[in-house]
């Protein structure tokens, strides 16, 4: 069975990984910058790109030799090649389109997003298409019609902040540390969500889009205040966060034709809480829940080289030029507010 090679270096985590077309993960290494980044809060693009081009070689190296292959063993080069930090990308990528050429391996851009959206199917061969698809992230929040490979429909998205942003920025604001979307969960375990009283932004909204600008600067105004346990903030951040979720991916449902499932994915996708209340939602539709296991929900390569075996014979040259920005649904209509993050 062909194999792929995939490389990760989008953000903060350096990644590689060969998964089988069988969707066995054979090696995969994940090299984090949590040190690196703590100190500032979160993440320096500039620190993480110098990272990425220090760790990705021996890395790939070390991935290799765990799987006992070499690169002629490998079908095909899966890289990210956006969206994200520009300089990440361009390290992941450019690593990738040696390889290919030295190699003679085919290349295979992947859209970060894209192997979000299909990790899913590599931890569940029974997912079939179209599914509903949760996306949520440090830098993205939106609801897909997963229909196949490449076709995207995109019902809602983010007007403003991601939710991954908002947590971590709960996180900062609370003095709790990098990564902060882990440490607010863990905080909130042992808080009162109904001490504190935070806003839903477009909540119940006729827009299917979300907004966490809002919920996040009133946070920031409750902790300024003095009042409140840091446990009961975080409880209160996250059951508010929680119910803009559900209620705007309950909208997204209505507005959806037939779907197989509905799924999570991103690194968001490892809180349990969501995990819950979506699994909630899916059987009040009478729909499977379909969440990756945790270690494909935060960045990784394993979902980019899979994603590489569902395009494999979709090759592109070796000059495809890295993106910052890469939607999924290039024709989705464009959003009030900033509209970046569609």
């Amino acid at each position: 069975m062909r194999v792929v090679l995939g490389i990760e270096s989008s953000c903060d985590e350096t990644a590689a990984a060969l998964v089988r077309e069988d969707r066995t993960i054979l090696a995969q290494r994940i090299a984090s910058q949590d040190e690196e980044h703590r100190p500032y809060g979160g993440v320096v693009p500039e620190i993480a790109a110098r990272a990425h081009a220090d760790r990705l070689a021996p890395l790939i190296a070390a991935t290799l030799a765990d799987a006992g292959m070499q690169l002629a063993d490998v079908d095909a080069v899966a890289a990210t090649a956006g969206p994200g930090l520009i300089g990440g990308v361009m390290v992941g990528l450019v690593s990738a389109k040696a390889l290919a050429m030295a190699g003679d391996k085919p290349l295979i851009a992947i859209n970060h997003l894209e192997g979000h959206a299909l990790s899913p199917r590599l931890a569940d061969p029974a997912l079939a298409y179209p599914y509903l698809l949760l996306l949520v992230s440090g830098g993205h929040c939106q609801v897909l019609e997963v229909r196949g490979v490449g076709q995207y429909r995109r019902l809602a998205t983010t007007i403003d902040d991601a939710l991954g942003e908002a947590f971590d920025k709960t996180a900062k604001i609370l003095g709790l540390g990098y990564p902060g979307g882990p440490a607010v969960e863990r905080l909130a375990r042992e808080g009162d969500p109904g001490k504190v009283r935070l806003p839903r932004p477009l909540l119940g909204s006729a827009e299917p889009h979300f907004s966490f600008a809002g919920l996040k600067s009133a946070v920031l105004r409750a902790k300024e205040a003095g009042i409140h346990a840091d446990a009961d903030l975080a409880a209160a951040f996250q059951q508010a966060a929680l119910d803009c979720v559900i209620d705007r991916t309950r909208h997204a449902l209505g507005m959806a034709g037939d779907v197989t499932a509905l799924v999570v994915a991103g690194g968001v996708a490892a809180n349990q809480a969501i995990r819950t209340a979506l699994q909630e939602l899916a059987a009040e539709h009478g729909l499977p829940f379909v969440a990756p296991p945790l270690a494909l929900c935060t960045d990784n390569a394993a979902m980019i080289a899979w994603a590489g075996v569902e395009r494999l014979g979709q090759n592109d040259s070796l000059d495809f030029a890295a993106r910052p920005r890469w939607p999924l649904d290039p024709d989705a209509a464009p959003v009030r507010g900033a509209g970046v993050k569609a």
